[in-house]
């Protein structure tokens, strides 16, 4: 959804206030594709604070879907964008392009919300999503989700790291 910002630019203090539901389908970071599970409508308030100057504040709340880290079970991964910042269209073409280059939610007087809300969750996005604290993940080889059974595989040596250290201790008698 594009707002058009210039409209609100015409007189100081003029306010424009909206509601805008937010059309992304997937959220894909990385080349990996998340579905949304919840997403509010998008408040967004400009504000003319001054001559060419506008102050952008945006607000909502989206849910993606992420598989957990351990054992790929898929978790809900609330974010909550909450966005406030000013924007001055009064300088120079070059001085107002270089501030806004690094803006990719806004062209030229328009404001992509749906390009924002993005921005917002990519800042926000965690580092590893866990179905819960203590998952225990998933088997390396067999696959058996170690939270909902165990599996038969010999979990010792299963390491390919540890190999060449076992190779050591059994030549010299001192392996398991």
């Amino acid at each position: 959804m594009l707002i058009n910002l210039s409209e609100v630019m015409a007189m100081v203090g003029q306010t424009k206030d909206t509601q805008t539901p937010i059309e992304l389908e997937k959220f894909s970071m990385h080349g990996i594709e998340y579905s949304f599970s919840e997403k509010s409508d998008a408040h967004v308030i400009v504000t003319c604070v001054g001559e060419r100057k506008v102050s952008i504040c945006c607000k909502a709340d989206v849910s993606l879907l992420v598989p957990c880290s351990r054992c790929l079970e898929e978790v809900v991964v609330p974010f909550v964008i909450d966005f406030n910042k000013e924007f001055d269209f009064s300088g120079t073409k070059e001085e107002s392009q270089e501030e806004l280059e690094e803006a990719e939610y806004i062209i030229d007087y328009d404001l992509d919300v749906d390009a924002l809300v993005m921005e917002e969750m990519m800042l926000q996005f965690p580092m590893q999503a866990l179905c819960k604290d203590d998952c225990k993940g998933i088997c390396g080889t067999c696959g058996t989700n170690l939270n909902t059974g165990s599996c038969t595989c010999d979990q010792q040596g299963s390491d390919p790291r540890m190999l060449a250290i076992q190779d050591i201790f059994k030549n010299f008698g001192q392996a398991d």
